[in-house]
C-alpha cells in the first residue's frame, strides 16, 4: 500500500508552519520526514505547495487566530492546494476548524503522525475530515527535529497532570508519557550521525520524566545522554522549580555537555495569584531554587515565564510580581498575557482583569526582561567566552549563543558555521546583541 502511496504523491510538494513550542517543532519536523519519505518535496510556505500542514498551538488567545490568517495565505499562494490542520488547537476545536473555509483535514493528538497513511490521493472529495481527537489511551511517538543544521529538538515527554487552572494543554495532549531512556539515546545518535551540534530537550513538563520501561527519572536521562558522542551541547527547554532536584542541579554544574541555562516557570510572584493558578510551588520555594542553582552554577542563565493578568492578580498583586523578579537573578522572561480558554477553571473565575491593563502590565514586564538581559550581558563584556554559531549569514555576520546563553554575532566566514569558538565579547549592536571577534 505504500509504494500505492508513494506513485500517487511522487513529485508533490509540501509546505509546513509551526504555532507554539519547542515540542511543536519537533513534531513538525517528524511529520515532514515521513511525507518525504512517501515522495514529497518540502517548499516554502510562501511559494505554494500541492499539501500544506500547519501545526498549531491553543496557549493563548492569538495563536488561534494566527492559525486562521495562515489557512487564508496558504489558499491565497495556492487556491488549489490540500490544507492539514493538527496540533493542540485541532484536538481543542476539531469541528470548529473543519468549518473553516479551506480546511481539508483535521489531526488529533492520535493521528497527527498518520497523515501519510491517510492521504491516498490529494482529492478533496471522499474522505473524513476529522482523524484522532479522542484522547483515549494516547501512545508515546518519539519525534525530534532535523530542520537546523546547529541544533535539534529532542522530544522526551509528552502530555501533562498538572491541573493549572488556565492551561488546556492536558485537554489538548493528555496525561503525562514518556518515552524510553534507551529509544531517546537512539534519537541523540541519529541527530549526531547528522552533524548537529546542539540538542534541546523538550516536552510538555520534562522534570515528570520518567522510563515508560522502568521509571528512571530525569536525572538518569541525562547523565545517560551526555555519553553520546558528537553532541556537544545540550540544554534543558523548560523545568518546573518544583522537579528540579538538587541531584540535577549538581550534575548540570560538573558537565561537560549540559550548558549553564535553565528555563523555569514562575508565572507570577505573589503567593494568592499561584494559589489561584494551582501551581505546585510558592515564591519561597521558587526563590530558594533559583538561589541553590547560583551558588553551584555562578555563571548560568536563567529564564522565567511569566503570566500577567490572572483573573485576581490587582495593580498590588502584579507588583509583586514585578519585585520578585527584580530581587532574583532571573536574565529574561516569556511573558503572556492572560487570555481566557474555555474548559480551564479560570475561564469563570471572578477578579477579571480589563484588557487595557493586561496590555500595559504585560508591557511592563517586557521591558524589565529588556533592562535585566542587558545587565546580564553587560557582565561579560570584554570576557572570552565558548559559542556555537548557527549556519545562516545574516547581513554578514554569523549569530550564535554562548553557553549561557548569551546571542553574539561575528563578521561572517564560511569556516565559522556551525563551529563551537571561542571568542571575546567587545560591544553592544543596536539590537542588544553584543558583537564579538574569534580568539585564536
Amino acid at each position: 500500500m505504500i509504494s500505492y502511496f508513494c506513485s500517487m504523491l511522487e513529485n508533490k510538494t509540501v509546505a509546513f508552519h509551526t504555532l507554539g513550542c519547542k515540542l511543536n517543532f519537533s513534531e513538525t519536523s517528524m511529520i515532514g520526514r515521513q511525507l518525504t519519505d512517501i515522495g514529497f518535496t518540502k517548499n516554502e510556505f510562501d511559494k505554494g505547495a500541492d499539501l500544506y500542514v500547519i501545526n498549531t498551538c491553543s496557549v493563548t488567545e492569538n495563536t488561534n487566530k494566527e492559525c486562521r490568517r495562515l489557512i487564508r495565505k496558504a489558499k491565497r499562494v495556492a487556491p488549489n492546494s490540500f490544507v492539514v490542520i493538527t496540533g493542540c488547537f485541532a484536538q481543542l476545536k476539531p469541528k470548529t476548524i473543519s468549518e473553516m473555509e479551506g480546511v481539508d483535514m483535521v489531526l488529533g493528538a492520535n493521528d497527527k503522525f498518520n497523515l501519510p497513511t491517510l492521504l491516498e490521493n490529494l482529492n478533496k472529495e471522499n474522505h473524513n475530515k476529522i482523524h484522532g481527537c479522542e484522547l483515549n489511551e494516547l501512545d508515546y511517538i518519539s519525534a525530534f527535529s532535523l530542520n537546523d543544521r546547529t541544533r535539534s529538538f529532542l522530544k522526551v515527554q509528552d502530555g501533562c497532570d498538572y491541573p493549572c487552572t488556565y492551561c488546556t494543554i492536558p485537554l489538548a495532549r493528555g496525561k503525562s508519557r514518556c518515552d524510553s531512556i534507551e529509544n531517546i539515546i537512539t534519537n541523540a545518535h541519529e541527530i549526531a550521525a547528522n552533524d548537529i551540534k546542539e540538542i534541546v530537550l523538550t516536552g510538555v513538563n520534562i522534570g515528570e520524566f520518567k522510563d515508560k520501561n522502568n521509571n528512571r527519572n530525569f536525572a538518569a536521562l541525562i547523565k545517560e545522554l551526555e555519553q553520546v558522542e558528537g553532541i556537544e551541547r545540550y540544554r534543558i527547554s523548560s523545568i518546573e522549580p518544583n522537579l528540579i532536584k538538587d541531584e540535577i542541579i549538581d550534575f548540570v554544574q560538573q558537565s561537560s555537555k549540559f550548558m549553564p541555562h535553565f528555563h523555569i516557570p514562575l508565572q507570577s510572584g505573589s503567593d494568592a495569584i499561584l494559589s489561584k493558578m494551582k501551581r505546585r510551588y510558592n515564591t519561597t520555594l521558587y526563590r530558594n531554587k533559583i538561589q541553590r542553582i547560583i551558588a553551584a552554577i555562578p555563571d548560568v542563565c536563567i529564564g522565567a515565564d511569566v503570566i500577567v493578568g490572572f483573573p485576581g492578580e490587582t495593580e498590588e498583586e502584579f507588583m509583586k510580581t514585578y519585585n520578585f523578579i527584580k530581587e532574583l537573578s532571573i536574565v529574561y522572561l516569556h511573558v503572556f498575557t492572560y487570555s481566557e480558554r474555555e474548559n480551564t477553571a479560570a475561564n469563570t473565575m471572578e477578579g477579571v482583569v480589563e484588557k487595557h491593563i493586561r496590555k500595559d502590565r504585560s508591557k511592563r514586564l517586557r521591558i524589565l526582561s529588556e533592562k535585566l538581559q542587558r545587565a546580564f550581558y553587560q557582565k561579560y563584556l570584554n570576557t572570552t567566552q565558548t559559542a556555537l554559531f548557527e549556519q545562516e549569514n545574516k547581513d554578514g555576520f554569523l549569530f550564535g549563543f554562548t553557553n549561557n546563553y548569551i546571542r553574539v554575532k561575528i563578521p561572517f566566514s564560511e569556516q565559522y558555521v556551525q563551529q563551537k569558538l571561542k571568542i571575546k565579547l567587545l560591544s553592544f549592536d543596536e539590537n542588544a546583541n553584543i558583537l564579538s571577534e574569534v580568539q585564536s
